[in-house]
């Protein structure tokens, strides 16, 4: 909701246990003065989806309401989740969970073949939920599932070996500079725990050199932030071809 303050004051109204939001808008509740004064008690989950969430907000979050928040993915093509992480201590932030009961997940490569767990490639999902194809589009359709049901997400995504899932960015946004893969979630969940930074974004801009340069819009805290602060920042936690021109 754009009324931030008149959320926050209808929330004083109920003993809320359950809170669904995006990152967004549990950076604009944390960032309200009016946040804190509300009863968090009954808050037993939060819970993410829609865009991925920064580890700064969640771990904000969790310090500010006492309660973590649990991450889960679907698509409007998976009608909806087709991962989610599991309640009762064992999410693990920084992932999407776990495929939901009946669902299948790995990541291939640009050549269509499965990866490692632990490696990269784009995520393919298998189950129940998945479309039957996209409506008199049978060529839009076939790019994305194949004969044996698979259907691919268009994400980028890493399967650790206990079988939680990360997301690491969409596979179109991914930035090449000079030849090599950069994900704006990377450098947009690195530059959000600066102190000084409200919210930031990351871009991809034609270079004549590199091919591509990372570009980084930010929204500084009342505090402000020089540019001076933010290069010094990001010289220190990127590796060179990372670090935003």
């Amino acid at each position: 909701p754009r009324d931030i303050g008149g959320f926050i004051k209808e929330l004083k109204s109920w003993r809320f246990s359950l809170l669904l939001g995006l990152n967004t808008l549990f950076v604009a509740l944390m960032d309200h003065p009016d946040f804190k004064t509300l009863d968090f008690s009954s808050l037993k989950v939060t819970n993410s989806g829609g865009t991925a969430l920064i580890k700064a907000t969640a771990e904000r979050w969790e310090q500010i309401t006492g309660c973590g928040i649990t991450e889960g993915y679907g698509l409007t093509e998976t009608s909806p989740v087709a991962s989610a992480n599991p309640y009762g201590g064992k999410s693990r932030l920084g992932t999407v969970g776990m495929p939901v009961p009946g669902t299948l997940m790995k990541v291939i490569n640009d050549d269509g073949v499965e990866q490692p767990l632990g490696e990269r490639g784009e995520l393919c999902i298998k189950g129940p939920q998945i479309m039957k194809g996209y409506w008199n589009k049978p060529e839009a359709t076939a790019e994305v599932l194949d004969h044996e049901g698979w259907f691919k997400s268009g994400d980028i995504a890493v399967i650790d070996p206990d079988g939680f899932v990360r997301i690491v960015d969409r596979k179109k946004d991914m930035i090449i500079v000079s030849g090599f893969n950069v994900y704006p979630n990377e450098i947009e969940d690195v530059v959000m725990a600066h102190p000084k930074v409200a919210n930031c974004a990351v871009i991809g801009v034609p270079d004549e050199r590199s091919g591509e340069a990372v570009k980084l819009f930010v929204v500084a805290r009342e505090t402000g932030v020089s540019l001076e602060e933010l290069k010094a920042y990001c010289k220190e936690n990127f590796t060179g071809y990372k670090v935003p021109k």
